[in-house]
């Protein structure tokens, strides 16, 4: 065998192996599907089944460090995009607890709130959480109710048809406009969110933590709504103790 067919062979094995690279991370929207298809999909209650029992047992531990009953009544998590920083609150006699907080791994875009479909943006402000994808190419899914009432009376109001949609709180360490949380964190949040139910949890998401540093000035470009809607955030915040932040 020649040293130039040898040398070929070496190139044509690298760029495969970068090809299929690339579709394993990038192409999960066309292989999970036909994988899920050839393996069979999954229910809600599969994954509650299968999953449950191994993180339940964290979580429960989790919540009696925080000295909160188990599964609680309600939950907050507050999203902060500079700080990649997902944490989890749960109310125990009035008052906010935090239980954990979750290092975001992928969030796409920069500060400011989700204006049309592939600006790439993760939103801002209040949401809920809508429905549950157990057969997620992102391990699992939870979907949030973007865009909400308040984004759609904006999107009209300055004649901007497309806001864009399909927004996610999901696992695995890659996103374009979604939280990617990793499959460990996402599954602890899918357990407990189905524990909790979904009228009884809040979502709010920032550009950063206003309890550690005010909202910015906006640029002149930004909607002019913004600030108020940052305003509103910042007064949300305040029953979540920075005092609790600092030493989790």
């Amino acid at each position: 065998m020649s040293k130039k067919f040898k040398f070929v062979m070496v190139g044509v094995s690298l760029a495969a192996t970068l090809a299929l690279t690339c579709f394993y991370k990038f192409g999960r929207s066309v292989w999970v599907p036909l994988y899920l298809d050839l393996k069979g999909r999954r229910t809600v209650d599969d994954v509650m089944r299968n999953i449950g029992p191994v993180v339940e047992p964290g979580l429960q531990d989790a919540f009696a460090r925080a000295g909160v009953t188990y599964p609680p009544q309600r939950i907050t998590l507050l999203a902060f995009k500079e700080e990649k920083r997902l944490e989890l609150w749960a109310e125990q006699d009035g008052v906010q607890v935090l239980v954990s907080a979750y290092p975001i791994q992928a969030a796409s875009g920069v500060a400011g709130p989700k204006l049309r479909e592939g600006d790439r943006q993760v939103p801002e402000g209040f949401y809920r959480i809508e429905g549950f994808n157990p057969n997620s190419s992102f391990h699992l899914s939870m979907k949030l109710n973007y865009p909400s009432p308040f984004d759609l009376k904006h999107a009209q109001a300055e004649g901007r048809t497309s806001p864009g949609g399909d927004i996610f709180i999901h696992g695995k360490a890659s996103s374009v406009g979604c939280l990617a949380m990793g499959d460990p964190a996402v599954e602890d949040l899918f357990i407990l969110a189905n524990r909790v139910g979904v009228t009884n949890i809040d979502v709010i998401i920032a550009p950063h933590d206003f309890r550690m540093r005010a909202p910015e000035a906006t640029p002149q470009s930004a909607p002019a709504w913004l600030p108020e809607l940052y305003q509103d955030i910042e007064q949300s915040l305040r029953p979540f103790a920075v005092s609790d932040v600092k030493s989790s």
